[in-house]
């Protein structure tokens, strides 16, 4: 059994290690959707308000983390260990959609795929971190994801595929991690 002040401390720092990661991932996201860029300087655009972002994320989930949570984290028994099986069986998953992506001759099926497990992932983790906010998380990437398989089966290039995808993932993704620092 843990003391109030225990939970508050873990929740203080899961919300905070989740924004964080959260922001981290979405700057992927966006480096991936600069690689589709044709224009360098358009890239390099996207990287520096990217980094930007991550960084205004990370502030925010260390001055929001820090102060008093709205509500305490309720875990189910072993969440750590489901959190840990989750996410092992989301990098299978997504070396599975790598595999079979290039194996088929559709590697731009690849970051659609991959957001679609990211997205997927995220309905576990909203029970398992007791974090509803990750629900809509999984929802919206899992829209991206969709999104993206349709421009990519209409025929768009690769570039155009991961700009749209990485976009959008990133934008989720921050949109995530300032709510977490935000809101717990």
């Amino acid at each position: 059994m843990t003391t109030d002040t225990e939970r508050l401390t873990l929740t203080q720092q899961l919300r905070r290690r989740g924004a964080v990661v959260l922001a981290v991932f979405a700057l992927v996201w966006a480096f991936a959707a600069g690689s589709g860029l044709a224009s360098t300087t358009a890239a390099v655009v996207v990287g520096i308000v990217g980094a930007a972002l991550t960084v205004a994320a990370v502030v925010a989930a260390f001055r929001g983390a820090a102060g008093t949570a709205r509500r305490m984290v309720r875990l189910p028994g072993k969440w750590n260990r489901g959190v840990g099986l989750v996410n092992a069986l989301e990098v299978v998953a997504i070396f599975a959609v790598i595999a079979a992506s290039n194996a088929t001759g559709h590697a731009e099926l690849i970051p659609p795929g991959i957001c679609l497990v990211v997205g997927l992932h995220f309905f576990p983790l909203a029970r398992l971190f007791d974090q509803w906010q990750y629900t809509w998380t999984a929802v919206l990437l899992t829209v991206v994801a969709v999104v993206g398989t349709a421009v990519a089966l209409a025929g768009y290039t690769d570039e155009t595929v991961r700009v749209v995808v990485g976009a959008g993932a990133a934008v989720v993704l921050w949109l995530s991690s300032f709510h977490v620092a935000a809101r717990g």
